[in-house]
């Protein structure tokens, strides 16, 4: 489903939007219902319930609580992540993102795991400095030099993820074949891209698998649209049990599945594409090769 933008912390809002909601169908209370009893409308209701707003004011975490009968030491627990919801991120205040993507930034810092599909581009987490310029810069025409460097030092943190020192996310890549031969920018920057991604690639926590033009379309599955499924840690003091959410991005803008029927069968996807890509070491030995041609 879409998702509209918000600049507060994302994964607070959800947790308590998640725990209003189990709590207000715990005790028994229809949307219709809680909205009465707080003066609220059924809109405003379903928007805290989502993790739609940006703050959520303490009195209404506190009268929700005592709504639906919370112990005092769960509606403090509720109260706490109303708090840590108004918390801005270091991507705050920027405006060269679109709608969406500063609730996906969030999700990406947060998750333990991702697992990725990318068909025709290298993917944004391993692209280099000088591919990454060269990919925003025929998307923004309009831009300053200033906007593009802006958009590309926001892509290179991102990439942090992969190699902090803390917790680094283990991340999978699938990447197609065709992604490794358009060519974006000069030969050169070709050539140290994909030498990038396979240095990359040897990192432990890091996966790289080339899905080959010989594998055709795999299993059942239609052309494939890029995809992340991301997975969070397991019961975490600071994110609690956060599900597995898989974004998509399109022409039209960001999409998010939350599912669990629909994070299954991206899973499910994602098992056909791995199976019938190259082995770690055959892909990087192929992403090697290619990076000698584009030096010839």
């Amino acid at each position: 489903m879409a998702r509209d933008d918000q600049p507060g912390s994302t994964l607070p809002r959800r947790q308590l939007g998640r725990a209003l909601r189990e709590a207000r169908q715990g005790a028994g209370f229809t949307l219709e219902q809680a909205a009465q009893e707080m003066e609220m409308s059924k809109t405003s209701v379903i928007r805290i319930e989502k993790g739609h707003n940006e703050k959520v004011k303490l009195r209404d975490v506190d009268g929700f609580g005592r709504l639906y009968e919370l112990p005092e030491e769960q509606i403090e627990e509720l109260k706490s992540l109303a708090q840590q919801a108004a918390t801005k991120s270091w991507w705050a205040g920027t405006h060269l993102m679109k709608a969406g993507f500063g609730t996906y930034l969030e999700l990406e810092s947060a998750a333990s795991e991702l697992h990725l599909y990318q068909s025709s581009i290298v993917p944004g987490l391993l692209q280099s400095l000088d591919y990454a310029k060269h990919v925003v810069r025929p998307f923004f025409p309009i831009d300053t030099p200033e906007d593009i460097e802006q958009r590309v030092a926001l892509r290179m943190r991102r990439a942090a993820i992969l190699t902090r020192q803390h917790r680094p996310v283990h991340a999978e890549f699938l990447i197609h074949e065709s992604a490794l031969h358009v060519r974006v920018g000069s030969v050169e920057v070709m050539s140290r891209q994909l030498r990038h991604i396979a240095d990359m690639s040897t990192r432990p926590n890091v996966t790289v698998r080339v899905l080959p033009f010989a594998a055709g379309l795999p299993g059942t599955w239609a052309p494939v649209l890029p995809y992340i499924i991301l997975d969070f840690p397991a019961n975490s003091r600071e994110f609690g049990s956060e599900p597995p959410v898989v974004h998509t991005e399109t022409t039209m803008g960001t999409m998010f599945f939350e599912s669990s029927d629909d994070v299954k069968v991206y899973r499910d996807i994602h098992e056909s594409l791995r199976d019938a890509t190259l082995d770690e070491c055959r892909s990087r030995d192929l992403l090697r090769q290619v990076a000698r041609r584009y030096e010839q």
